[in-house]
C-alpha cells in the first residue's frame, strides 16, 4: 500500500496518475472539507476516462497534526510520498504554514519509523537550498542560512527537512527531492498556475529575478524513480532551466496571445506596490496579491545545478519552453475538456 499526502495538489495530483497505473493499492490523504475536483481534472489532462482510474485512489481524510489519524492510516502502508505542505507568502498564514510544516511532517516521519515503513520520499523545495558562492548555481550541499530576506516558507521547508534528516539518522529509508518552481497544468489560482491567469487577464510588469523551473511531469518521473531504485538518505535538486522572470514571462504570454510584459518593475517599484496592496487589504479587506517577501522574491537571482540527479539516474529533463506551450494550450482549450497534455 503506498501512502501519499497532498494529493490534491499539483505534485500530488500528478503524482497519483502515475501511480494508480502501476498499482491498485493507494491511499491519499485529503483536508475535512477539501475537494477533489481540482485532482480529478488533473486525470482529465491525459486520460479520456479520468473517472476509471481516479476511482482507485481510497481518499482519507485527516490532519497532518494528528498523529491518531495519521496512525490509523498508515496501517498496511509500506511506502509513502509526503508531497502536502502549506506554501504562503502572507504573513497572516505564517503559524499555520509553520506549524503544518514543520510539525506536521515531524509527526509523520515519527509514525513512519513506528510502523516499520519500507521507503520515505519528502517534496521538499529549492526554497531550502543554501546559495552559492558568487553567482554559481546552487548544489544539494550548498549550506542553507537564514538572511533577512529569507521568507518564513523558506524557513518552514528547511526546519522539514531537518525533521526528515533525523528520521533518516534514526534509521528511516527517506530521500529528499528539492524542485524549483514547478511548472504544470492543475489550480490556475495559486502557485505558478496564476502566472497563466495572470498574464491571460493582461501583465505589464516584469522583474530582473532569476530562478529555476521544472515540469511537475518531470518532478514526478524522478522521485518513482528514486523510490524504485531505493536510493536513501540522499537530496536531488530537481531543476530543468534557470531562467529570467522577464524571458518566462514572454513564453507565456505568446503562448496564451497575450501581450509581453514591457515595463520593468525594479526595487523601489516593487516595495511601493507591495506596501499599497498591503494598505488595501486592511482597508479592504480583498486578498492580498504582492508581499513584502514575493516583491523580494521578484528581484532575486537564484541559480540551482541539476548535476546531481541527472548523473545519478541518467535523466533528461523536459525543456521549459515546451512545458510551458503545453500548459498555454491547457490553459487556452478550457483546462484541458477537449485536448490532452502529453503523457508521462
Amino acid at each position: 500500500m503506498i501512502y501519499i499526502t497532498g494529493g490534491t495538489g499539483l505534485v500530488g495530483s500528478h503524482l497519483l496518475y502515475e501511480l494508480v497505473q502501476k498499482t491498485e493499492k493507494i491511499r491519499a490523504l485529503k483536508r475535512k472539507g477539501s475537494s477533489l475536483d481540482g485532482a480529478r481534472e488533473v486525470f482529465g489532462y491525459y486520460t479520456d476516462n479520468p473517472d476509471a482510474l481516479f476511482s482507485r485512489i481510497e481518499w482519507v481524510e485527516g490532519d497532518l497534526l494528528d498523529a491518531d489519524i495519521l496512525d490509523k492510516h498508515l496501517e498496511g502502508v509500506s511506502v509513502v510520498y509526503h508531497a502536502a505542505a502549506l506554501v504562503s507568502f502572507d504573513p497572516r498564514d505564517r503559524k499555520e504554514m509553520i506549524k503544518t510544516n514543520i510539525n506536521g511532517t515531524s509527526i509523520l516521519v515519527d509514525l513512519a519509523m513506528k510502523k516499520n515503513i519500507e521507503k520515505f520520499c519528502f517534496v521538499s523545495s529549492v526554497a531550502a537550498i543554501g546559495p552559492m558562492a558568487g553567482f554559481e548555481p546552487a548544489e544539494e550541499s550548498a549550506f542553507w542560512k537564514k538572511t533577512r530576506n529569507t521568507s518564513w516558507y523558506s524557513w518552514s521547508k528547511f526546519k522539514s527537512e531537518m525533521e526528515v534528516w533525523r528520521a533518516i539518522a534514526e534509521g528511516l529509508n527517506g530521500v529528499i527531492v528539492n524542485p524549483s518552481i514547478i511548472l504544470g497544468p492543475g489550480n490556475w489560482h495559486r502557485g505558478s498556475g496564476r502566472l497563466f491567469q495572470t498574464t491571460y487577464k493582461g501583465l505589464a510588469f516584469y522583474t530582473n529575478g532569476m530562478t529555476g523551473f521544472v515540469d511537475v511531469r518531470d518532478v514526478v518521473k524522478v522521485i518513482i524513480m528514486l523510490m524504485e531504485k531505493e536510493i536513501f538518505g540522499e537530496r536531488f535538486i530537481l531543476n530543468s532551466q534557470n531562467i529570467t522572470y522577464k524571458d518566462i514571462l514572454e513564453m507565456i504570454a505568446k503562448g496564451l496571445g497575450r501581450k509581453i510584459p514591457y515595463i520593468k518593475a525594479g526595487r523601489y517599484l516593487t516595495s511601493l506596490v507591495w506596501r499599497l496592496d498591503w494598505l488595501k487589504n486592511k482597508l479592504t479587506g480583498l486578498p492580498l496579491i504582492l508581499t513584502r517577501e514575493t516583491a523580494r522574491a521578484g528581484q532575486n537571482r537564484k541559480l540551482f545545478s541539476n548535476k546531481k540527479i541527472r548523473e545519478t539516474i541518467d535523466f533528461k529533463f523536459i525543456p521549459v519552453a515546451e512545458t510551458i506551450q503545453q500548459v498555454c494550450d491547457i490553459f487556452l482549450d478550457g483546462q484541458g475538456k477537449r485536448k490532452k497534455y502529453k503523457v508521462f
